[in-house]
């Protein structure tokens, strides 16, 4: 089937876009899904919108968690950052569905929404990744840290940069926790890196391919929320200025990191240049990254010669490939 191409017989792809949801980043959601929608070719695509409250109500309809149950879909483009929607949650209800959808698998979600399993899986890969702690929300706050300060306080399961405070000496540890476990149980302790940030897209199954990367110019002290979607101050460098090895580096690591955890559809990895010792190290993993008309993971594509449009039409063509490929799989006797 020709990307983008609606199914024999058919005269158009019927997508159900599911976007809002119950995370922190609602309002990112929706602004991702708005710029998709507007994107997707009408004479190709018959859209289905399915939005979800903050207080999780599925309106006009919610996806039953039985095959046969939705019919008239033909493929899902779950737009939700975030907590119940990233993080598998949305995946697992499409896997009991039978339905086709864009982006990781229920396994990939899970593991790249937890930054700890996710720092977990690439050190077994051998894969460089920033040291930290972990800390729970109802344990005692650590007395110290195996690495000096400043550090980086992170919720372990959310993005957009939410929950995170930068702190520079142990009076500031206390706040920086207490704001991290309002989003998460789990909470992230790392050394801060002195350097920069860049970003790489990967799209792909079987055979994943990276992007050229662009750099990160936070216009504060670090790319937080505000600095992300509220002040568009924020610059970034698209190719990133860097030397074409470092920059290959950086396009090795992000697929690698990519596989590591089984991604499928899309990913955006994120990665830290420490200024010092010159190495780099995998921030974060994001199977659902931004697309809205600031968002760097479709930006990145347009630069790599795949407009915006086109790269919707790609993800569903390997939403649909993926889902014909896992029904030669028996699951009974």
């Amino acid at each position: 089937m020709r990307s983008g191409s609606p199914p024999a017989g058919k005269d158009k792809i019927r997508v159900a876009v599911i976007y809002g949801g119950r995370s922190g980043e609602h309002d990112v959601s929706i602004r991702s899904a708005e710029s998709i929608m507007a994107a997707m070719d009408p004479a190709r695509y018959e859209i289905v919108r399915i939005f979800i409250t903050e207080h999780g109500r599925w309106e006009p309809r919610p996806i039953l968690p039985e095959p046969g149950a939705n019919p008239g879909l033909d493929v899902v483009f779950p737009v939700l950052h975030g907590t119940f929607g990233e993080d598998g949650t949305v995946q697992g209800l499409l896997e009991l569905a039978d339905l086709p959808y864009v982006g990781a698998g229920v396994l990939a979600s899970a593991v790249a929404m937890d930054k700890e399993v996710m720092k977990r899986l690439c050190r077994e890969r051998g894969l460089p990744v920033v040291e930290s702690v972990t800390w729970l929300r109802n344990s005692n706050a650590p007395l110290g840290f195996p690495f000096p300060f400043p550090v980086f306080v992170k919720p372990a399961n959310l993005g957009s940069s939410l929950g995170i405070s930068k702190a520079g000496n142990p009076a500031e540890i206390e706040a920086a926790l207490r704001l991290a476990a309002r989003y998460d149980r789990k909470v992230i302790v790392e050394r801060a890196i002195v350097g920069r940030e860049f970003e790489c897209s990967v799209l792909g199954n079987d055979s994943p391919e990276a992007a050229p990367p662009c750099e990160i110019l936070p216009s504060r002290d670090f790319y937080d929320y505000e600095d992300k979607y509220l002040l568009d101050q924020a610059r970034t460098v698209l190719p990133a200025d860097l030397p074409p090895s470092v920059a290959a580096e950086i396009r090795r690591l992000a697929v690698a990191c990519y596989e590591a955890a089984g991604c499928e559809g899309m990913a955006r990895v994120d990665f830290l240049f420490e200024n010092t010792t010159g190495r780099l190290y995998i921030n974060e993993l994001n199977t659902i990254p931004g697309f809205t008309s600031i968002s760097m993971f479709p930006k990145m594509w347009e630069a790599a010669g795949l407009p915006y449009a086109e790269l919707i039409d790609r993800l569903i063509a390997l939403a649909l490939e993926r889902h014909a490929e896992r029904r030669a799989t028996a699951y009974t006797r």
